[in-house]
């Protein structure tokens, strides 16, 4: 089985209008209904539905607590390496930008983990580039072995792979894999990746699929806010994680919300999405999915990162460096996008308990996992 055909049987345009024509009824509708349909979904991130907010916002926040509690996970990224073979119109480590390129080996590796195991993380997500050569799978396999053992969960977002490249760092402790479409618009998606192996549309669209397949635990979806019309693209992420769930039923899933932010000589989002507008699409996904889990990057400012966790988000990172070597390494080397909440783990866990909510450092034991699966 394969998402392409479902994709392909939703045009863009069609989509889009379609969204745009909802009216008030439609809002009323997904409001009340037991259960929510992507229709409904559709309902409840469209314009229509704003003067609806404070009812979702409040629906959004029982349905979070009854299902997670008062519980949310902190984790950090741990950038590896910035070295890439695409051209990516919105990404500071893009091959046309002329900066300096760095992979951490692995004794940098544990330099920067001795920190993050200092401030309390064991929920770890490895970044790098898309660089084939430099930070392939036996560099990504070397990662996973050199901090499994100070690690109780370790996260990955790297260049997508092939089956068989899944299948073979599952074991070395690989949890969960997070691979943003960035834009289901095929026609903006060429646009924005003109050069490297990001370029084929299909091959990524299709990884989803190969981790299923090759039994991940958990993956993440989203795509990167601003590229596109914001409201069509969460559709089909939302289209995206139905089909996953009913064909890959014993893996968990997460939803992230990144909006285009400043890089290096790039480019400014085609679309504006309004804070107002991100919680409306927070709230949406948790009114349509109650099991899926919603996190908070630190490119969102520390006002609204307070306001927005107890709305239906899960996980929120802190003290994040978006550089390979940031935490002590190499602190100078260029990011890959600026952050805005620039807080310590310490004062994001401070503030979580001043809203009632006990912040969780640890992600399940791998024992605990595999007895669940």
């Amino acid at each position: 089985m394969s998402f392409r055909p479902i994709f392909e049987a939703h045009l863009w345009d069609d989509v889009k209008a379609s969204i745009y024509a909802k009216t008030s009824a439609d809002v009323e509708r997904a409001l009340s209904a037991p259960q929510r349909t992507l229709e409904d979904f559709k309902a409840l991130i469209s314009p229509a539905a704003v003067p609806y907010l404070e009812q979702m916002a409040q629906l959004s926040h029982q349905l979070t607590r009854k299902r997670f509690g008062n519980t949310v996970q902190l984790y950090v990224p741990l950038y590896l390496s910035n070295e890439c073979q695409n051209i990516c119109t919105y990404c500071g480590f893009s091959l046309d930008n002329k900066i300096r390129r760095r992979t951490l080996s692995s004794v940098e590796m544990l330099q920067e983990a001795a920190v993050l195991k200092d401030w309390g993380y064991e929920h770890v997500l490895l970044v790098t580039g898309e660089a084939n050569q430099t930070v392939g799978v036996d560099y990504l396999e070397k990662a996973l072995r050199t901090l499994r053992p100070h690690f109780a969960h370790l996260s990955m977002e790297v260049q997508p792979l092939d089956q068989e490249d899944y299948e073979r760092l599952i074991p070395e402790g690989l949890n969960t894999v997070l691979v943003y479409q960035e834009t289901y618009h095929r026609d903006d998606y060429k646009k924005h990746h003109p050069k490297g192996k990001k370029s084929n549309f299909n091959y990524r669209l299709d990884t989803p699929d190969r981790l299923g397949r090759a039994g991940i635990h958990k993956m993440g979806l989203g795509v990167l806010i601003g590229l596109e019309d914001w409201r069509t693209d969460c559709f089909y992420t939302a289209l995206h994680l139905d089909y996953l769930e009913r064909t890959y039923w014993q893996t968990k899933y997460s939803l992230s919300f990144p909006r285009l932010r400043p890089a290096e000589g790039l480019l400014q989002p085609k679309v504006e999405m309004s804070d107002r507008e991100l919680v409306q699409l927070i709230c949406a996904y948790r009114l349509l999915n109650e099991e899926v889990e919603l996190s908070i990057s630190t490119r969102e400012s520390p006002v609204f990162r307070d306001n927005v966790v107890k709305l239906g988000i899960t996980s929120i990172s802190a003290g994040s460096k978006t550089n390979p070597g940031g935490y002590v390494v190499a602190p100078e080397s260029l990011e890959q996008f600026e952050i805005s909440d620039e807080r310590s783990p310490a004062e994001i866990a401070a503030m979580l308990r001043r809203q009632g909510y006990e912040p969780v450092w640890k992600d399940w034991d791998a024992t605990l996992v595999g007895l669940a699966r």
